[in-house]
């Protein structure tokens, strides 16, 4: 710690229980904040003013510690190693070393004692103290100094007779899984685990995972079904996060086929590896992310959110199904520029770019899926049109020639085979998901036209339905619309010659 103090707290052993239990509990957490140190705990009572959560200066003082002082005007000062904080009672502000920061409410009062808003130590305290104060509100935990404590969000996907875990951990820890009889144990590298109760599905029924609690300090447990037989892990970081994928294993399904099927074929179907055709990589873009929620439903919905789950969908099934490599433009709640999409597709050489968006509108009955191609007005296609070629020195000696084409007209020499797949889409969502009147069309779209292969956008149908916003966010619409396109990328394969480029 180079010598830098922080509260003593009692032994990190019985912190770690202790934090452990809490996290593990299904009850509502109690009012208080747990202050974590190397050196242990303590937990700090938290009281209710309106609707923010406030802390008591005198309990501040006693945990960091502090000088604090009312002054006649009642003005209060809070002291730390000679520097001074200074709030005032009826302002949401806080004078730090004579910078002013704001804080959600002004001090209250109760009885004899002053209270600050939580916020006060990450914004002000943590300005003058000596260690990082790092403060986690949703989960009540302020972490002090040097202690590794990732954030772990977990979410659980069924893929048909399989199913996928995916816990995520920031910063950046590393796991190890186990399996012990009817459950995986999955230790970190760490302190300790911020980790909330995650919305799983409920127990019983086929679900692979009944369950996932923290057991101790540092390890997950998960629960398994009655029909889980294996499991496989794989970790790569992400940012600052370390992601951690568990695909989970059952038996194939031994019942046979109805005569008269009545319904399309569920999205989760054996594999297909077989053509060798020119399709290698897929890139799928997730519309939106980060500050950019898209179009958003009246119950809430949002469309980075709903864009974002189709396509994992989508990538699990592809690369499991036909064993193709499938990029995600993002794969978690992040903004990413437009040409940073295409870019991202350029580099790794995809061979299709499938851009998912959902619609809006103002009139609230307007539905219905739409597929879009670029389109180019007659000046820049006769630009692209008349690209020259450039004679480039190669390795082995001697010359060849390069066509040359403009970075935001690549998609002119690709506009006749994104055309094809687009109706190839329209023909496997027929009949499954709701069309827009024009199901397929062409639009000047940016994240379309700079993509140096065969691309379209989807649109989903309109959030803005309420309807259709219902049906969108369901899982019935989300596998049917995963298999649709997966069997238009199976058509548009077939179509292309083995081995040559699409």
């Amino acid at each position: 710690m180079n010598g830098r103090r922080i509260p003593r707290f009692p032994s990190a052993l019985a912190f770690l229980l202790a934090f452990a239990a809490a996290l593990s509990s299904q009850t509502t957490p109690s009012a208080s904040l747990t202050l974590l140190s190397k050196e242990g705990h303590r937990a700090l009572p938290i009281a209710m003013v309106g609707d923010q959560e406030f802390v008591a200066l005198d309990d501040l003082a006693v945990a960091f510690p502090l000088a604090v002082r009312e002054d006649s005007l009642g003005a209060i000062t809070v002291t730390y190693k000679g520097k001074t904080i200074v709030l005032t009672p009826d302002q949401a502000l806080a004078s730090v070393a004579g910078r002013l920061v704001s804080l959600p409410a002004a001090p209250a009062r109760n009885g004899r004692r002053w209270l600050v808003p939580v916020e006060f130590i990450s914004r002000a305290l943590g300005l003058v103290y000596d260690v990082p104060l790092d403060l986690r509100k949703q989960s009540r935990l302020l972490v002090i100094g040097d202690v590794r404590v990732p954030r772990l969000t977990v979410r659980y996907e069924p893929l048909g007779a399989a199913g996928r875990l995916t816990i995520d951990a920031t910063p950046r820890a590393l796991a190890t899984v186990t399996q012990e009889t009817d459950h995986l144990t999955i230790k970190y590298d760490a302190d300790a685990l911020d980790a909330a109760n995650p919305p799983l599905p409920p127990p019983g029924g086929t679900n692979l995972v009944q369950s996932v609690r923290v057991v101790d300090a540092t390890t997950l447990a998960v629960d398994l079904g009655p029909r889980f037989t294996g499991f496989r892990t794989t970790s790569q970081p992400v940012d600052a996060t370390m992601r951690l994928v568990i695909d989970l294993v059952a038996p194939p399904e031994t019942t046979p086929p109805a005569p008269a099927p009545v319904a399309p074929p569920p999205p989760e179907l054996p594999p297909m590896f077989g053509q060798p055709g020119a399709l290698h990589t897929i890139a799928i873009d997730p519309g939106h992310g980060g500050e950019d929620d898209g179009v958003r439903s009246a119950s809430g919905a949002k469309e980075k959110e709903l864009t974002l789950a189709i396509a994992r969908r989508a990538k699990a099934a592809i690369e499991a199904r036909l064993g193709l490599r499938v990029l995600l433009t993002r794969d978690d709640d992040r903004n990413v520029p437009i040409d940073e999409r295409t870019a991202m597709a350029n580099n790794n050489k995809a061979d299709l770019f499938i851009s998912l968006h959902a619609n809006g509108s103002m009139r609230p009955t307007t539905m219905g899926a739409a597929i879009f191609c670029a389109a180019f007005d007659k000046e820049a296609a006769q630009t692209a049109g008349a690209a020259g070629l450039d004679r480039l020195p190669t390795f082995g000696g001697g010359s060849r020639d390069i066509e040359l084409v403009p970075w935001d007209l690549a998609q002119t020499r690709h506009l006749d085979r994104s055309a094809a797949f687009a109706d190839l889409l329209e023909q496997t969502f027929r009949g499954r998901l709701p069309l827009a009147a024009r199901p397929v069309d062409r639009a000047p779209l940016r994240v379309l036209e700079s993509a140096n292969m065969p691309a379209v956008l989807i649109e989903l149908g309109f959030l803005t339905n309420a309807e259709q916003a219902a049906l969108l966010t369901g899982d019935a619409f989300q596998n049917t619309a995963v298999q649709a396109v997966f069997e238009a990328i199976v058509k548009f394969r077939d179509l292309l010659p083995p081995g040559g480029t699409p």
